[in-house]
């Protein structure tokens, strides 16, 4: 069995992390596994969204701690190692953003550390009402600074700092309460809804969502009035194409859009 199973339904992909021994924690063989499927979709002009899920009791346990144990029996104790799990893990958390399609979190169990990361970083996330999250690495003694990065900018500082320094865990509605997931549902409707979701978006016009979470992403880093010149300039660009003509069109005259892509 892979590690990462592959479903396409119409022009959604599904991800499925398939590591239930190890709670989906993100080993080196699941980061590699993860940043192959996500350049193969984002090369795959077929797919408009890409939902990610975990088989087993739990979304994502995070990193896997008996590799990082293991890494410390180098002669540097492990610091070059540890450099690169994290330099690995980082470069996955901006793939998934930086992919031309929107990426969804069907989440279930739990989502801690890195695991939470995952979660923050997606464009969106579904979660199951049983659902539990956190960045617990303080309670082992390790503070989770690059989770912290994703989550602090999804969530309030102050119920970031909160999950960061006390490590405990919030609940499903808490999570929603807060911005970190979209949508709650009962567990026996988490694929359909997250599935729902991802079709919805699968309908509007691929070129638009694509030029629209590059735009949500770069304005996000930018002043203000930075922000209104970028976004303006995208616009006028996506009021150019052919197709945006054609939505155009099919609103005003009252039909479906006849659209390529």
């Amino acid at each position: 069995m892979a590690i990462v199973e592959t479903r396409r339904h119409d022009a959604v992909m599904h991800l499925t992390m398939n590591a239930p021994e190890r709670l989906n924690a993100l080993s080196d063989e699941m980061l590699a596994a993860l940043m192959e499927m996500l350049d193969a979709c984002a090369a795959d002009p077929d797919t408009r969204v890409i939902t990610l899920a975990g088989t087993g009791k739990g979304f994502c346990a995070g990193h896997d701690l008996r590799q990082m144990t293991a890494m410390r029996q180098a002669e540097d104790g492990g610091a070059a190692g540890f450099s690169d799990l994290f330099e690995r893990c980082s470069r996955l958390m901006a793939r998934i953003q930086s992919m031309p399609q929107p990426v969804i979190a069907q989440v279930h169990g739990i989502a801690t550390a890195a695991g939470c990361q995952l979660v923050a970083t997606c464009d969106l996330a579904v979660a199951a009402a049983d659902t539990r999250f956190g960045v617990n690495g303080v309670n082992i003694g390790l503070f989770c600074s690059t989770p912290m990065v994703a989550l602090s900018r999804n969530i309030p500082r102050k119920q970031a700092f909160e999950m960061l320094t006390t490590g405990e865990f919030i609940d499903a509605s808490r999570a929603r309460e807060i911005g970190l997931v979209n949508r709650v549902v009962p567990p026996e409707q988490l694929a359909d809804e997250t599935a729902a979701l991802a079709n919805q978006i699968a309908g509007k016009l691929g070129a638009a969502v694509r030029i629209g979470k590059q735009a949500f992403y770069a304005q996000l880093q930018m002043p203000v009035a930075d922000a209104y010149a970028y976004t303006g300039e995208v616009m006028a660009e996506n009021m150019l194409r052919a197709d945006t003509a054609e939505g155009i069109d099919a609103f005003l005259g009252k039909r479906d859009p006849n659209w390529d892509q």
